[in-house]
């Protein structure tokens, strides 16, 4: 056995949080692909059966009361608010990513009071997932404002009396590169505007923070790290201190404060609430629920200190298993500079990642050249990373 072998047996047997493999359905494949798509909780298929047969199937109509359909997008978010360090009553789950992007950086706008008080600029993360980055222009176009797209690094140069809103991605989701959310969202307040953040790629990987850090609005999927499921909804976070102001702009019957009195006005529900929209979906809300009781007993600080230990791990494997040259390191080497993520810009990414598939190492490919591997590390283990290294540059000799 090699020395990097021996080294993964041992961070294996002094793994604390190891035992937490049994909760999902897994084989041998070495899964690195969790920041796309999460492993199956082993929970969910039971669960799912009994919302099928049981609740849909039996129940029908009654569950919406009697199996608690009704509350299942605020009880849901009380479940996610530990997570990402927010008190209970301020996520609310439901609908897309994009939409839930939509909803707050226009309800951001109006927050802000808009360009009727001279508040008529948004800013966006110009790293950022392209659907944020096309959700931002319309919501701009629609408010009345202009956008600018900068990086990161460049919006506390940026900000002015003119910002109205600023949405960021936590982590950048082709390098991993972890952005500074307390710092920027400090910026972004002292120009007197109103920050978002996406946090898809941070939450359930590492703490976020949001009531501390005071973030207004925050949205995020369910999918990855939280293993909630192909498709599965996401969520709102509206800061308890601006519930009573957010103004949304999809104004649906589940969010009025009379939903069952089909009145022709619109009076928006108290609290979390008024982020929801239409109809809850219930099957996937509820594989979600289902799938995050594998957080019962899980510190996001224990998970954070894995995922470094995994990351730190990997990129001693690759330089060990890798020749010289054959890969550059992308993200970030600084532990709070990255998430929990690893991207190795590489020649003919899209064919070397093909061959390792093959082999038994699933991570996935971003255009034009980078290989990217998540570490989930409420299910990988430290010989998985010692594997995945040891393929890749067995790989990169053919």
């Amino acid at each position: 056995m090699s020395e990097s072998g021996s080294r993964a047996e041992k961070l294996d047997a002094s793994d604390e949080l190891a035992g937490l493999r049994a909760r999902f359905v897994l084989d041998d494949v070495v899964y690195l692909d969790g920041n796309s798509l999460g492993a199956l909780p082993a929970a969910v298929p039971g669960r799912v059966e009994d919302v099928v047969r049981r609740q849909w199937g039996s129940l029908r109509i009654r569950s919406w009361d009697e199996s608690g359909w009704w509350t299942a997008p605020e009880r849901i978010g009380d479940r996610i608010a530990p997570l990402v360090g927010a008190a209970a009553g301020q996520i609310v789950v439901g609908d897309s990513t994009s939409v839930n992007v939509f909803k707050a950086l226009v309800g951001a706008v109006r927050l802000a009071g808009g360009p009727d008080a001279g508040r008529d600029e948004v800013i966006v993360d110009a790293t950022t997932f392209p659907t944020d980055g096309y959700i931002a222009e319309s919501a701009a176009r629609m408010t009345g404002c202009t956008l600018r797209a900068v990086t990161p690094a460049e919006v506390p140069g940026v900000l002015s009396g003119r910002t109205a809103a600023v949405l960021l991605n936590h982590v950048d989701y082709r390098t991993g590169r972890l952005h500074d959310l307390p710092g920027l969202t400090a910026a972004v307040h002292a120009a007197g505007a109103i920050a978002v953040w996406d946090l898809c790629h941070s939450a359930g990987a590492l703490p976020v923070g949001l009531d501390a850090h005071g973030v207004d609005l925050a949205v995020g999927c369910t999918y990855k790290y939280l293993n909630g499921g192909p498709g599965s909804p996401a969520y709102l976070y509206v800061r308890r201190e601006l519930q009573d102001r957010f103004d949304s702009p999809l104004p649906g019957w589940t969010s009025h404060a009379d939903p069952f009195g089909m009145s022709p006005s619109y009076a928006p529900a108290e609290g979390a609430l008024r982020g929801r929209v239409g109809t809850p979906d219930i099957l996937s809300m509820l594989a979600l629920e289902a799938a995050l009781e594998v957080w019962d007993g899980v510190s996001v600080e224990a998970v954070r200190a894995k995922s470094l230990a995994l990351t730190d791990f990997f990129l001693e494997c690759v330089a060990s298993y890798v020749g010289e040259g054959r890969v550059e390191c992308v993200t970030p080497l600084a532990h709070g500079e990255r998430g929990s993520q690893v991207a190795l810009r590489c020649e003919d990414a899209g064919e070397v990642m093909k061959r390792l598939i093959e082999r038994g190492v699933v991570g996935d490919f971003r255009h034009p050249d980078v290989l990217r591997f998540g570490f989930t590390p409420l299910y990988v283990g430290f010989a998985d990373v010692e594997r995945a290294a040891r393929v890749l540059g067995e790989t990169l000799v053919r």
